[in-house]
């Protein structure tokens, strides 16, 4: 239960959970936990629901003045902390990929978002790593396929560093210049919700639009038969 309650507080309250590691911790040790979160999120597959927009964003307001965070280390500490995962996942999958595809282990990599994302590599190539990067689950996901082969590892590097900078650097300076607004620290649960909600929006019309599609095209192909039969 102890790992259960340490995952739901810090999905529902990431600057509670920041708060608590910078007492226990000190402004130094702090980054070990926040450092070691988003090297999950992105590196292993297992872990796509940890909540690196959120965590990001709230380092972000512990980053002003005062707040217990430098903004250039809470920076430096995210930047290589997403690079890191995503190579590392690159590398799991270039290794071990197809056996834990083929294993059925991980439920998370279900054959539609293995079809999404093969929607995005042929659509947009390298930049399916950076765009990616701002959807939840889908951005643990992509350098996993990209590393059973839709990439190279040096063109790999290119986007992944890209991708990594761009989101930390969005999410963290967020925070750090909105989040000592009164309104954002009186509704602070509400927004760290809304931007979960927003960064998941375009999975889930994804996700819609693929069953309607299916639906359509299992009906079409119904009445193609009940044709041919006639």
């Amino acid at each position: 239960m102890g790992i259960i309650d340490f995952f739901v507080n810090l999905l529902s309250d990431p600057r509670a959970a920041i708060a608590g590691w910078i007492i226990a911790l000190g402004p130094i040790g702090v980054y070990s936990p926040l450092f070691l979160i988003v090297f999950v999120e992105t590196g292993l597959v297992f872990f796509p629901f940890l909540p690196g927009d959120s965590l990001l964003f709230a380092a972000g307001v512990f980053s002003a003045d005062g707040g217990g965070l430098n903004v250039w280390a809470t920076l430096i500490v995210f930047y290589v902390a997403a690079i890191l995962g995503n190579t590392s996942n690159y590398w799991i999958a270039r290794v071990f990929g197809s056996r834990i595809i083929d294993s059925g282990k991980v439920k998370a990599l279900t054959p539609e978002r293995m079809a999404k994302l093969d929607h995005f590599f042929a659509k947009f190539g390298g930049l399916t790593i950076v765009i990616t990067r701002f959807m939840p689950f889908f951005r643990t996901f992509a350098p996993f396929i990209a590393g059973t082969g839709h990439m190279n590892f040096a063109k790999f590097t290119v986007f992944n560093v890209l991708g990594g900078v761009l989101w930390v650097t969005l999410f963290v300076l967020v925070g750090y210049f909105f989040g000592g607004i009164p309104f954002v620290q009186e509704h602070f649960e509400v927004i760290v919700l809304g931007i979960v909600a927003v960064s998941v929006a375009p999975a889930i019309i994804g996700a819609v639009k693929a069953a309607l599609n299916a639906r359509k095209a299992k009906k079409a192909a119904a009445t193609s038969g009940d044709v041919e039969v006639k």
